[in-house]
């Protein structure tokens, strides 16, 4: 497989399995454990290892989420606890939650090993997100919370990879997620309100942003070799068919 065949393999898994711990009940119960909300966590759970700052560069470098929607979880958050805090409390429910889930599976320390390869040879340029979160400690030192740590990292890079995309598409995130498979459910998700521009002009230059996405990701992968990104992508999709 060629690295951009890679990427566009993983990303559908890499953006589900990078995001599931915080829909676990014990990741929900630690947002209340800080005294703060589910969207305040997850907000701050994000932007939060870029440290202090403030609502709107939040918002720019989460990008797909309305401004609105992240000044109201991020100020929220950071009235009782600091971002970064918010942050590593994230990273640790991700890392238990890998423990827990993925560590009995099969297969797990070596998608680690693979997954760590990738996200240690990706291109941070113009992503100051995953930037961060590639600079945060590992709180936690089993196959199955590096293999969860390394997904999370991965999916922020394909996340990353298409805001620069969209942006150089000439949309703007909230045209590109109207143009996405979930449309205006998933513009109400991510926090924007209606009315909604038209997405029909939209289609074709979503599908030239996700063509471009790939090829941003694609030197990630490309640290693999043929053979090693194959295996990747079968472990990713073994491991979300034996999640269930």
């Amino acid at each position: 497989m060629t690295p951009e065949q890679v990427a566009a393999a993983s990303k559908p898994v890499v953006l589900d399995l990078g995001d599931a711990f915080s829909r676990s009940p014990t990741t929900l119960r630690r947002a209340r454990l800080l005294g703060i909300s589910g969207w305040a966590f997850y907000i701050s759970g994000r932007a939060g290892a870029l440290g202090d700052v403030r609502a709107d560069t939040a918002a720019a470098a989460l990008g797909f989420v309305a401004p609105e929607a992240v000044a109201e979880g991020w100020d929220a958050a950071a009235r009782t606890v600091r971002p970064i805090e918010v942050a590593a409390a994230s990273f640790a429910e991700c890392c238990q939650w890998g423990t827990r889930q993925l560590g009995p599976l099969p297969g797990t320390e070596r998608l680690s090993a693979l997954v760590e390869r990738a996200v240690g040879a990706a291109d941070a340029s113009g992503m100051p997100l995953f930037a961060a979160w590639r600079a945060m400690p590992l709180p936690e030192n089993t196959p199955g919370a590096r293999t969860a740590a390394g997904l999370r990292l991965l999916r922020e890079h394909f996340t990353g990879a298409y805001l620069l995309a969209v942006r150089a598409a000439g949309m703007t995130p909230l045209e590109a997620v109207l143009a996405g498979p979930e449309g205006e459910a998933g513009a109400v998700a991510c926090g924007w309100s209606p009315p909604y521009p038209p997405i029909g002009p939209l289609v074709r230059r979503r599908l030239w942003a996700e063509a471009v996405t790939n090829r941003l990701a694609a030197p990630a992968f490309a640290a693999l070799g043929p053979a090693d990104g194959a295996e990747l992508v079968e472990l990713l999709h073994r491991t979300r068919a034996d999640l269930g």
